[in-house]
């Protein structure tokens, strides 16, 4: 039993944005249909650091486990009227093309909506579908978008170039806002009786992500500079940054000035103004904490109560998680049959835990499968048949 094992998608998406929202429904049990182009979808064959896995990008495969692949060639009129035929057979659509592209195929929400009133369609887009960004049809990408929110143009220090995240952290957050979105609709139409349309888009997302910081901005009327010392972020105070220890890097978070002159042996510290003083604050905690290691620090700091932690590479947190035995790796088949290894899903459920039940799928793997569960025989064989001609 899982918590989302009566809930059938059909998922039109590519890339993060969609791919990453409707992996955690299919992992938390949704029967997620993934429709794809005849080729696959465009993600599939992104080489990341030049290389492909298991014949696939890395990328792809982090993030579409749980579902099951139909590939069709969407401008083919069969094609469509087997996707409105399975609709009737499912509770969400979702799509991430540009906003219009759907409503040209002839698979928009309205067409949808009139083979099942209650049917729920998501889509996902970078500018939303009638701001002025959108009617300009500027690309929305991950680091567009987070140079155009303030997101680069606030991580750094001052006199850096904007520094981006270093990963897709809007994509990500619009993901999650997507899954969420679907699963408020479901409950509204369990609820209502109702179907609905949901957006959401990533310069939202990106533009929601600063809520706290945007509310200083506008509610107190004052702008922020990036700190000269690498305070964290441009909005708080010292002693919050990444400082350098004897043997490596290490984070400190808030701690007012009278805390952390005790704990430092700094008393120069204590009162001062750890917002207009925060890089003569910083400077000062550097020198000292450059005087020990990381570990030795730690053994200081946290029983003190000051929040800290090591700064480390994503590949030494991947490996403790391997030593640990932790569910969060995962052993799964690739699209072509070899072993592959990939980050499994952050949602603890007691009741109903979320469970591997495929591995990334191959191109149109399913298709038969799939189309056989509403079409005939020999409309199923006629849309295999024109798929495999093409080949």
């Amino acid at each position: 039993m899982q918590a989302l094992d009566s809930i059938r998608i059909l998922d039109f998406t590519q890339m993060m944005l969609g791919p990453f929202g409707t992996q955690l429904l299919g992992d938390l049990g949704a029967d997620v249909i993934k429709v794809e182009r005849r080729d696959g979808e465009w993600e599939r064959h992104l080489e990341m650091m030049g290389e492909l896995v298991d014949g696939s990008s890395a990328a792809f495969l982090a993030m579409n486990r749980n579902k099951r692949s139909v590939a069709l060639d969407l401008k083919d009129p069969a094609a469509r009227e087997a996707l409105l035929e399975l609709a009737r057979t499912c509770d969400v659509v979702v799509e991430n093309f540009r906003p219009g592209v759907m409503q040209r195929l002839g698979l928009g929400y309205e067409d949808f909506r009139q083979v099942k009133a209650d049917i729920i369609y998501c889509s996902g887009s970078g500018w939303g579908s009638d701001s002025a960004f959108a009617k300009e049809d500027r690309p929305g990408q991950d680091l567009l978008i987070q140079s155009m929110s303030g997101l680069a143009a606030a991580t750094g220090r001052a006199g850096d170039p904007p520094t981006p995240a270093g990963t897709a952290i809007v994509d990500h957050a619009t993901a999650l806002t997507l899954a969420n979105a679907i699963l408020a609709a479901i409950v509204a139409r369990h609820t209502h009786g109702i179907g609905q349309r949901i957006e959401v888009d990533l310069y939202s997302t990106a533009i929601s992500m600063q809520c706290q910081e945007i509310s200083t901005l506008i509610n107190q009327e004052k702008t922020w500079t990036r700190s000269a010392s690498g305070v964290g972020q441009a909005w708080l105070s010292a002693p919050f940054g990444v400082y350098q220890t004897a043997d490596g890097w290490m984070a400190i978070a808030m701690a007012s000035p009278d805390r952390v002159a005790a704990v430092f042996g700094l008393p120069g510290l204590a009162g001062m103004d750890a917002w207009q003083q925060r890089d003569e604050m910083k400077h000062a905690i550097e020198a000292v904490v450059a005087t020990r290691t990381t570990q030795a620090w730690l053994d200081v700091l946290l029983p003190a109560g000051l929040w800290a932690a090591a700064v480390r590479s994503t590949a030494e947190a991947v490996d403790e998680l391997r030593r640990q035995g932790s569910d969060l790796l995962v052993e799964t088949a690739g699209p072509t049959g070899d072993p592959i290894e990939l980050i499994g899903c952050p949602i603890r459920m007691s009741a109903t835990p979320w469970q591997l039940r495929y591995g990334p799928p191959a191109t149109g793997a399913h298709t038969e499968e799939v189309l056989s569960e509403v079409l005939s025989p020999e409309r199923v064989k006629e849309l295999i048949g024109s798929v495999d001609a093409t080949r």
